[in-house]
């Protein structure tokens, strides 16, 4: 699903949504240096599952700092670059026309000097779980401030159309140091929204829309 937004190639006036470069490791651990070098993918990388069941295990992420570690991890996983984003993603909760979006805590930054002196796999249960919510949070402005409106209505809509889906939700990072350059970094489709504020208002207008169009569809007699 994150190939349909690389697809997309957003960019306006609000800013630019792109995707960490990723690669798909389905086989064999010995050979994912050599398989990361040739995609030439840049340390340190987020390991996720490629699976996702909804267990605890399916939601852990593991952080690679160096080269020989890769070695460690356990296939089939998806390694994506890491990008410095202050320690703060942004949810966003599509339900067919309508968006919410809310603020998790994420994982810190990485300075040049932590890369040199980190080597392994760290392992990150439960990252950007309802529990890391940052919305009441006292951060940085430039960190806190959401992605604009018509930025988020553009992604959703096209997002809508690729994928076939109306109820999904998206990770998005902005990446540190810019205002308006983001990242999608993962797509959960029906994803829990009981986590999502006014969800039942939200959900049952949704629903009601659904009967109201096929409702019109209906030829008259």
């Amino acid at each position: 699903m994150l190939q349909g937004v690389a697809d997309l190639n957003l960019f306006d006036c609000h800013g630019r949504v792109g995707v960490p470069k990723q690669l798909i490791v389905t086989k064999d651990p010995l050979s994912i240096p050599n398989e990361v070098d040739k995609a030439g993918l840049k340390l340190p990388l987020v390991a996720k599952p490629l699976l996702v069941d909804g267990s605890a295990k399916s939601h852990e992420l593991f952080l690679a700092y160096d080269q020989c570690s890769l070695s460690e991890l356990e296939p089939p996983l998806v390694l994506q670059e890491f990008v410095n984003h202050g320690g703060v993603l942004f949810k966003v909760y599509i339900v067919g026309e309508a968006i919410k979006v809310v603020r998790r805590f994420s994982l810190p930054n990485i300075s040049k000097r932590e890369l040199e002196k980190l080597a392994g796999v760290f392992r990150f249960p439960r990252v950007s779980c309802a529990a890391a919510s940052a919305d009441d949070a006292d951060l940085d402005p430039s960190i806190a401030e959401l992605p604009e409106r018509p930025l988020l209505e553009n992604l959703a809509r096209q997002l809508r159309q690729r994928l076939g889906l109306r109820l999904f939700n998206v990770d998005m990072i902005r990446e540190h140091g810019t205002k308006d350059v983001f990242y999608v970094i993962d797509i959960n489709y029906f994803p829990g929204y009981g986590k999502m504020p006014d969800y039942e208002h939200i959900f049952t207008d949704f629903l009601l829309s659904l009967v109201q169009s096929k409702h019109k569809k209906r030829p008259a007699t």
